[in-house]
């Protein structure tokens, strides 16, 4: 069963902006992506909660710079070490 979140505006906002299903898509869209970003969803995750495939994720990713891989600082260290070896 689909989760329902709920977001609140101020009452200036007018009620036709608040269906407004480009809007929704994108604000559905910036949600995923900072849960990504955060490492809380995985790719294929956010692929499918957004409905894409994952040629079309990797191209979103790119428009709104999230990395496509996020190495901590000790892995990204032992990976140029180990290309450094074997040079």
């Amino acid at each position: 069963m689909p989760k329902q979140i709920v977001l609140e505006f101020p009452t200036e906002l007018p009620e036709r902006s608040a269906r407004d299903k480009g809007a929704l898509k994108k604000g559905k869209e910036a949600m995923v992506l900072e849960l990504l970003r955060k490492g809380q969803v995985s790719q294929g995750k956010a692929a499918e909660l957004l409905e894409i495939d994952r040629w079309a994720l990797g191209d979103l990713m790119a428009k709104h710079d999230v990395p496509m891989a996020n190495f901590p600082p000790e892995e990204l260290r032992r990976q140029r070490e180990d290309a450094e070896k074997r040079r």
